[in-house]
């Protein structure tokens, strides 16, 4: 899934929780990766009954986390 293949109510960025999965497609990584980074606490999730979900700040959290030790 592409940003282009999104409906408007699909966007990335009224987007509040992603799926596994989605999350996955926006860091460009595997939902293996996506697990582990939660595992490890380097990406935050919410359980919401038995689903597991990423909030897209937490996205944005782990993405400036990665860039402040690149700087």
């Amino acid at each position: 899934m592409t940003p282009y293949d999104l409906t408007p109510e699909e966007d990335p960025v009224n987007v509040v929780v992603y799926t596994v999965e989605e999350a996955a497609q926006v860091l460009k990584i595997s939902r293996w990766k996506i697990f582990d980074l939660i595992r490890t606490n380097q990406l935050r999730s919410v359980k919401i009954g038995g689903l597991r979900r990423i909030p897209h700040v937490a996205i944005d959290e782990y993405i400036a986390r990665l860039m402040e030790e690149v700087a």
